[in-house]
Parts: C-alpha cells; sequence; structure tokens
C-alpha cells in the first residue's frame, strides 16, 4: 500500500499464520533461549504448563504480516521505535495467530514534507479470539515533495 492509501481509523486484516513447535523452538535457541521457550518437557512443569514462543517471535511474526498485507510496494523505508508492546496472552505451538493492525494516523513531518508518518497499532490474536500481542507503531515513508501553490 502507498502512503496515500492510510488513512485514521483504517482496518488492515491478515493471517493466519500457524506457528509450528519446531520453529518456535529454532527461534528461541536462536534469540530468546530460555527454558519455558526451549525445551518441552520442563515447559509442562512450569507456570505456563506447555512451552510458550518468545513476545519477540511473536512481534517477528506481525511484523511479516503487516509487511505481506501493507508495506509490499510502499514508499515504507525505517521505524523509529514502538510506543509499547504488551503480549497478554502466551503463543504456543500450533497457534493460528490473526493480525489486525489499525490506523491511528497519518501525517507529513511539518519539518520535512518528503517524510510520512504513520502511527499504527497492531494487535495478534489466535484462533480462540485472545489477544497475544498489542503493540503501537510507528513507520516511516519517503513520499515526493509535495506541490505548493
Amino acid at each position: 500500500m502507498k502512503f496515500v492509501e492510510f488513512h485514521a481509523g483504517q482496518v488492515i486484516e491478515a493471517g493466519p499464520y500457524e506457528l509450528g513447535e519446531a520453529e518456535l523452538i529454532d527461534f528461541a535457541q536462536r534469540y530468546d533461549p530460555q527454558w519455558f521457550h526451549t525445551d518441552p518437557q520442563a515447559a509442562v512443569a512450569g507456570i505456563h504448563s506447555g512451552l510458550i514462543a518468545s513476545g519477540w517471535q511473536t512481534c517477528g511474526i506481525a511484523m511479516r504480516l503487516v509487511a505481506d498485507a501493507a508495506l509490499q510496494g510502499s514508499e515504507s523505508f525505517a521505524s523509529p521505535g514502538l510506543a509499547y508492546v504488551k503480549w497478554p496472552h502466551p503463543v504456543r505451538a500450533g497457534d493460528r495467530l490473526s493480525l489486525r493492525a489499525t490506523v491511528i494516523d497519518t501525517r507529513r513531518a511539518s519539518s520535512k514534507p518528503t517524510l510520512g508518518i504513520l502511527r499504527w497499532r497492531w494487535q495478534l490474536f489466535n484462533a480462540a479470539g485472545h489477544e497475544v500481542l498489542d503493540l503501537e507503531a510507528t513507520s516511516l515513508f519517503h513520499l515526493p515533495q509535495q506541490d505548493t501553490p
């Protein structure tokens, strides 16, 4: 999508993405090697009663869904960061995750008219409808110079 196609209140949906156990463990072994992400036997006795995905993997899945649904072919070039990130429920192997991205606002930077700024909320839900990710992201877009009268 192009920057001009985004507008406040717009909802973009994507997915589902099914997370397999091997993918969950592989990510955790590489980037978040905590026992409740990497050891299925030990995780059964843990507070979550089983293996759960890293929150950072959940963010990566959301990024993939957003890229496929909205950012492919756009002028997006970077993000200065997130306002917040929350993981209200754990993600488990076999979960089918769906994205809902809601545009909060869009604007051109007043000091740099070739910079488009998009603020949006990304939420991931499992098949049972439980929210597993909630974040607010800012995306930056390189825009053509606006004509001025």
